[in-house]
């Protein structure tokens, strides 16, 4: 596995680890590995064996291609994809669904109020 495929898996571990609100620990604990394990991971210093990242993706309840999904040579070897390599919409749409209505609606209003914008994004 590349250098840069396992910093890329990193981030991505970190990124659904923080937005669960989980310490390095639990993850760790889940998989049964010590906590240096996940930092490494993280840092993309150690490669991520498939049977991890099936316990990993488990454990926080995304699918294994999450891992991959911004990764440049997924994207070019998946051409259904018309979606921008910068933006992961599944993670996305997971972070909106978990919002309150209040909190849903205040979201919905700021992309309306920014809608010329977000076009020149898109």
């Amino acid at each position: 596995m590349s250098a840069q495929l396992n910093q890329h898996l990193g981030k991505k571990l970190r990124l659904r680890r923080t937005s669960l609100g989980l310490t390095q620990t639990q993850v760790a604990q889940a998989i049964n590995v010590t906590f240096q394990q996940i930092q490494k991971y993280e840092k993309g210093t150690n490669g991520v064996s498939s049977a991890r990242l099936l316990q990993l993706s488990s454990f926080l309840k995304v699918p294994i291609k999450y891992f991959f999904e911004d990764y440049q040579d997924f994207n070019e070897a998946n051409t259904n994809t018309s979606t921008p390599q910068n933006l992961n919409y599944s993670f996305l749409l997971k972070l909106f669904a978990d919002l309150e209505p209040v909190e849903k609606n205040k979201v919905l209003e700021l992309l309306k109020d920014n809608s010329k914008d977000l076009k020149k994004v898109i």
